[in-house]
């Protein structure tokens, strides 16, 4: 299978290897087309949004206005932070320049004359990567004013990276256009919508980089060409990084559709010992996970994900054998977000912090099965409950791994509760969670 993302061709970071093998010519033919004709090229080719929620790029792209005496804007989320995901680094190190002539089609395409590429302040090597690759590409012309006399039209675009604080949330597309403007990461209030009142409230676009890089090919050879690829209703390949108990961790460029079992075992070399599997994170540390006897025949596209109970999220696979620990596990992710939480919603701020300490409570063979309950009804009242998704990205990974390892869960609590004397009252802190408790 002919990768589209990351191609085994060497040293094809370098911008005259790039241009040897037929790059920034898809960029020449999308300027021969109107950009209602890009927009539905891209719309009929299936492409989705490859930064979690999968939604369609064309259909995004034409929520932009096409007349507005404002100026119009591109970001390129590569803000990339979630435990588990890894793959747009690949992007950068490896193919950054396919990714520049996707920004500059996208640009083209609904209109912007500027884009921003949001990076992880952490990716210091993959910033100076991606900042050699741009400087390259002004200077060759195919960026800035000089675009008008390299591809002989009236348009030009720049591009500048924006290098993230730290912060998880500005992953968040409206933190992320927050953080651009030098405001704190909070996310906003939907409606409006970007498209509508974006950065300094002009028009604005928001796109993942997987997204955005597989854009020059999908101009070169054809909308029915990549929706050829993979699952009908998610075309296309998706970075598939593979992390915990295998013998080959890696990012894998795969069509979509690929069974899970086969990245783990064909892919990824199986499992360390050959033990058996547990439980599989499919998306990132934010998506349910399965249990090990679910696993099979499970696709890894964003329908077939949803049908199992899950989601594809960011592709980032997380694999954990038998002896792995589930409480941990669990723990270390709720610190994770109750660390990044931005505190802007109550449910998030509080709930975060209560979930944490539960479980950190269990872990030290304190806790009852009405903890688990506890669990389950704080996360519950985390979720759809908050300003942006950060929410669920909290609360789903405590009550799907507690619903579906309740055995697990109810046999490690078992093992160190500790009844009370008769005549007395079961203490307060294993049947309720008062506010006083989490603040220290």
């Amino acid at each position: 299978m002919e990768k589209i993302v990351l191609p085994d061709i060497e040293n094809f970071h370098q911008i005259d290897v790039y241009i040897a093998n037929g790059g920034y010519t898809s960029v020449k033919q999308a300027f021969a087309r109107s950009s209602d004709e890009l927009i539905n090229h891209v719309k009929k080719s299936g492409l989705r949004g490859r930064g979690g929620a999968a939604f369609s790029a064309g259909l995004k792209w034409s929520f932009m206005p096409k007349t507005t005496d404002k100026p119009k804007y591109l970001c390129v989320n590569g803000d990339e932070s979630e435990p588990g995901s890894f793959k747009d680094r690949q992007i950068f190190e490896y193919n950054p320049h396919q990714l520049i002539e996707g920004t500059l089609i996208t640009c083209y395409a609904i209109g912007a004359k500027t884009a921003y590429v949001y990076i992880r302040g952490e990716y210091h090597k993959w910033i100076k990567l991606l900042q050699k690759a741009i400087d390259d590409a002004y200077a060759k012309g195919f960026i800035g004013e000089k675009m008008k006399e390299t591809f002989g039209t009236d348009f030009y675009c720049n591009i500048y990276i924006h290098k993230g604080a730290g912060a998880y949330i500005c992953g968040e597309e409206s933190a992320l256009m927050n953080s651009i403007e030098g405001k704190r990461g909070y996310p906003r209030v939907k409606p409006p919508f970007p498209a509508q009142n974006g950065l300094w409230g002009c028009p604005t676009t928001i796109n993942n980089i997987e997204t955005i890089t597989n854009v020059p090919k999908i101009i070169e050879k054809g909308w029915e060409w990549f929706a050829s690829i993979g699952e009908q209703k998610h075309p296309g390949t998706i970075l598939f990084g593979v992390s915990g108990h295998v013998n080959k961790p890696g990012v894998y460029e795969l069509p979509t559709g690929t069974l899970l079992t086969d990245i783990i075992y064909k892919y990824a070399g199986g499992v360390p010992g050959d033990k058996k599997i547990l439980c599989v994170i499919p998306g990132g540390s934010s998506m349910p996970p399965l249990r090990g006897d679910q696993i099979e025949g499970v696709k890894m596209d964003a329908e077939s994900l949803k049908a199992a109970g899950t989601s594809i999220g960011t592709g980032g696979v997380i694999v954990m054998d038998e002896d792995t620990d589930l409480v941990k596990v669990l723990a270390r992710i709720s610190h994770f977000y109750h660390h990044e939480s931005c505190g802007q919603c109550t449910p998030c701020r509080e709930g975060t912090g209560w979930m944490e300490k539960v479980l950190q409570r269990i872990l030290n063979g304190e806790g009852s099965s009405s903890d688990l309950d506890l669990l389950i009804s704080i996360a519950s009242n985390i979720e759809g409950n908050t300003v942006c998704a950060l929410g669920e990205a909290a609360a789903w990974p405590v009550r799907y791994m507690i619903t579906r390892f309740r055995d697990y869960f109810e046999e490690r609590v078992k093992k160190h509760i500790t009844l009370p004397p008769k005549n007395t009252v079961h203490s307060m802190r294993h049947t309720a969670f008062p506010i006083a408790d989490v603040r220290e």
